[in-house]
């Protein structure tokens, strides 16, 4: 069968994509194991709190990533599969082992950060683009295989009785068992569908290609929902959906207005950052929680909060206004029926 020839020289004209994405992932597992313990829960810098920003904005794996931050352990063993995979991955696209398998798995990888964490970014859409450059890597490292610099190289010239495999050559590096009619046309239906990929995401993460840009790591917003009163009890539902990831939103104030815009019950910051924490029932992993001046609401995070008062007891039926204010002046509001 005529088969379309891959030239060593591919190879070896993509060896510093080689080792500078191999080391991005590579790096990960570096990171979270050597430099640091992030794979510990008990950390501030568990990697599972991290994975949690990712669930509010997610594209199409939301389900799944909910799933895991909903349940800890199963979290704690993905957290460290997946630090493994990236590790092993990254070493081997490095040396050129495997070096089309590793492709795959540069691919799968970045697809991942990309539907998972390709809305965050606050300067210069920082996860889109890791997202979408480890997917183009992936597909032209598969097509190119390593070159003189690399173990499957190594394999080749020895040359080793698997290395005449038709897997290897799928799998490895080398020739491609491919018509050359058929190899041009991988190439570009290759291209495009990442392409399409990459402007896609853009869109819909950042309205990059028409209507109104938007980047939603630049200011908080929470979602308000399930508001209750009952007797001298109010409960509402809280979740952080935006804002920057590396830190919280600061809640210094609680406000129940009436139909009068009558303020019936307030909670000032010094309230919020005393509030008890058998008043907050968390979801996840990141946790909404009483700081030293505020009430810290984590990117990613819900809560059930509970606040009871006497001044709750008397309250005539009608539609009250729940309304929490950030420390930056922004706020959000929600409607409260008692019937």
């Amino acid at each position: 069968m005529n088969t379309f020839k891959i030239k060593q020289d591919a190879g070896l004209l993509a060896l510093s994509l080689r080792l500078v994405v191999g080391w991005t992932y590579f790096s990960a597992f570096w990171r979270r194991t050597i430099l640091a313990n992030k794979l510990d829960p008990d950390t501030v810098s568990y990697i599972g709190e991290k994975f949690n920003h990712f669930l509010p904005n997610a594209l199409g794996i939301k389900p799944l990533i909910q799933y895991l931050v909903e349940n800890p352990d199963i979290l704690w063993w993905n957290m460290v599969l997946f630090t493994i995979i990236e590790g092993i991955v990254g070493l081997c696209i490095m040396f050129g082992f495997l070096t089309r398998l590793m492709s795959i798995g540069v691919f799968g990888l970045a697809m991942g950060i990309l539907l998972g964490s390709g809305w965050i970014g606050t300067t210069c859409l920082d996860e889109w683009q890791i997202g979408v450059l480890g997917i183009a890597t992936g597909f032209v490292l598969f097509l190119t295989g390593s070159g003189k610099y690399s173990i499957d190289n190594y394999l080749i010239e020895k040359p080793l009785a698997i290395t005449q495999k038709n897997w290897f050559a799928w799998l490895g590096s080398g020739t491609l068992p491919v018509k050359p009619l058929v190899f041009p046309r991988i190439v570009l239906i290759g291209s495009l569908s990442i392409l399409g990929i990459t402007l896609t995401t853009n869109q819909i993460f950042h309205g990059g290609l028409w209507g109104t840009l938007h980047n939603k790591s630049i200011k908080p917003k929470l979602e308000l929902s399930n508001g209750t009163i009952i007797q001298n009890t109010l409960s509402f539902e809280v979740f952080r959906t935006e804002g920057v990831d590396v830190y919280g939103s600061w809640l210094i104030g609680i406000e129940l207005r009436n139909a009068k815009n009558e303020t019936v019950l307030q909670y000032n910051q010094e309230d919020l950052s005393a509030l008890p924490k058998d008043h907050i029932s968390n979801y996840y992993i990141d946790k909404v929680k009483p700081g030293a001046h505020s009430l810290i609401l984590p990117l990613g995070a819900k809560a059930k909060l509970t606040l009871k008062h006497q001044d709750l007891s008397n309250l005539s039926k009608g539609t009250y206004t729940l309304k929490l204010t950030d420390i930056s002046g922004l706020y959000w509001e929600h409607n409260i029926s008692i019937p």
